[in-house]
């Protein structure tokens, strides 16, 4: 990376942060980004790269606004009760938190603009999506650079704004619209992402003009769960399956609204270059909590023998034996998790990107049928809750017991579990009666029995003893 940007672009970055939006742009992209992880031995061009990355993500909007400051400061008029009173009863401050913690929405470490990080806010508060609405949450409390938002809310935030733009007499825009033939996440911290690009790529040629659609295409939905991006420097390919090869231009599939056209997204590409830099410098953060170090010694010999074939080896603290990642396609009659994600995406979505400029019109770079999904890299896999590429799986505990995972779960905001490694959970045998009351209420519960949200699959840790167990579930907390 580099060497493809050049030692000429470190003047241009710092220039550049000053013309975006001020002071407030200024700040973002250069005292936030001081804390971002970035490898030790990252030279300046790179780390100044990665900065220009975040920044270009939190400053630069690269889609049409969804809503103004307005709509979201009055949508918890929206809100059910107990909520809405509340709310009604609380300062403009405490209202804004309470509104965070409904939509998974996060603040930068040490930001106290009051901006959220999934969001590009503008000088006159007009909101607009990023990257970060998926791909920036928080786990145990802590914002973490690069982890999944497992608590994104987006179909929840997107119903509420509808409605308050209704009561205040403002235009729908694309997402208002949308959510009424295409679910955006049954629940809280899932996304249907992979139809929002099949839908939006079918509308494009190679070149990525928009075309006419006499039929649309087929789509299934179901709901996914972001992988954590320190995981992509591991990585030459992307996604669950594995299908694509990995490179900036993929990055950028999330900007194909009709508003944005051939020209845009060449224009733009340089801007992903660094964005892919800022993904690229992430690593996986530290255990926070207390090990057992000699537990967690024996359990990376059981790691080896049982699950490093597949998920790699790594410099852990305790028992490692260097990093290799085979990035291995599991096949689906293997594997056994839920096969919704794989059979969504058919032989000839893939064949499409793969013709498209996203792929540099080689389409043979593809996979059109990958059979199973990619066995993940596991470094910092404590942090990465909830478990499968579904989200059905809420600790590591229950990873390695099959037999354990709940029928129907639902997580605490911000709780952690650590004897079982996740999510601090309640459990139900079915649905509870508050949770039907509203679609608000209802996806705070994940039901493993609906479509495409099976926690069954991933039986390799039948094979192993209790001790085993505990021993290899000691041992990834050091990964």
């Amino acid at each position: 990376m580099a060497e493809r940007l050049g030692e000429a672009k470190l003047d241009s970055i710092r220039q550049k942060s000053w013309q975006l939006t001020g002071m407030a742009a200024w700040l973002l992209a250069w005292v936030l980004p001081l804390a971002l992880p970035l490898p030790a031995a990252a030279d300046p061009i790179h780390a100044a790269n990665a900065r220009r990355g975040y920044e270009l993500l939190t400053t630069k909007a690269y889609l049409p606004p969804d809503f103004d400051q307005q709509t979201f400061d009055e949508v918890w008029k929206a809100w059910e009760e107990p909520q809405r009173s509340q709310a009604a009863a609380a300062s403009p401050e405490e209202r804004r938190r309470m509104a965070f913690e409904r939509y998974g929405l996060t603040s930068a470490p040490g930001d106290e603009s009051g901006r959220p990080q999934q969001y590009v806010v503008d000088l006159q508060g007009n909101w607009s999506m990023n990257c970060l609405a998926c791909h920036q949450g928080k786990v145990a409390g802590r914002v973490i650079p690069g982890v999944a938002n497992s608590l994104y809310a987006l179909e929840t935030l997107t119903e509420d704004i509808r409605a308050t733009k209704l009561r205040l007499g403002k235009q729908l825009t694309r997402m208002d619209l949308g959510l009424f033939v295409i679910p955006l996440g049954t629940t809280n911290g899932t996304t249907n992402a992979v139809n929002f690009g099949v839908a939006l790529l079918a509308r494009r040629d190679a070149d990525l003009n928009w075309v006419h659609l006499a039929i649309p295409p087929k789509l299934v939905h179901h709901d996914h769960d972001a992988p954590a991006w320190w995981h992509m420097h591991n990585k030459k390919r992307i996604y669950c399956d594995g299908f694509a090869d990995r490179n900036s231009r993929a990055l950028m599939q999330f900007m194909l609204v009709k508003e944005n056209g051939p020209r845009k997204f060449r224009e733009w590409e340089d801007d992903f270059k660094y964005v892919e830099a800022w993904i690229d410098s992430l690593r996986a953060p530290e255990y926070p909590f207390s090990v057992d170090r000699e537990l967690a010694v024996q359990g990376s010999t059981v790691f080896a023998r049982h699950c490093a074939e597949c998920h790699g080896t790594y410099d852990a603290k305790v028992g490692g034996s260097g990093r290799s990642y085979p990035e291995k396609i599991v096949p689906l009659e293997e594997i056994g998790t839920d096969r919704v994600r794989l059979d969504a995406l058919t032989p000839e979505h893939r064949k499409h990107y793969a013709a498209s400029w996203f792929n540099d019109y080689k389409a043979d770079a593809v996979i059109a049928d990958p059979g199973g999904y990619v066995a993940p890299p596991l470094d910092g896999i404590w942090a990465t809750p909830p478990y499968f590429h579904n989200g059905s799986v809420p600790t590591l505990w229950h990873v390695l017991h099959p037999d354990q995972r709940p029928v129907v779960w639902k997580r605490t905001p911000d709780g952690y579990d650590q004897a079982k490694v996740g999510l601090e959970i309640e459990t139900f045998p079915d649905l509870p009666p508050e949770a039907t009351r509203t679609n608000a209420n209802r996806r705070r519960y994940f039901d493993t029995r609906e479509f495409g949200k099976s926690a069954g699959g991933h039986l390799f840790p039948n094979a192993l003893s209790e001790d085993e167990k505990r021993a290899v579930l000691e041992y990834l907390k050091t990964l």
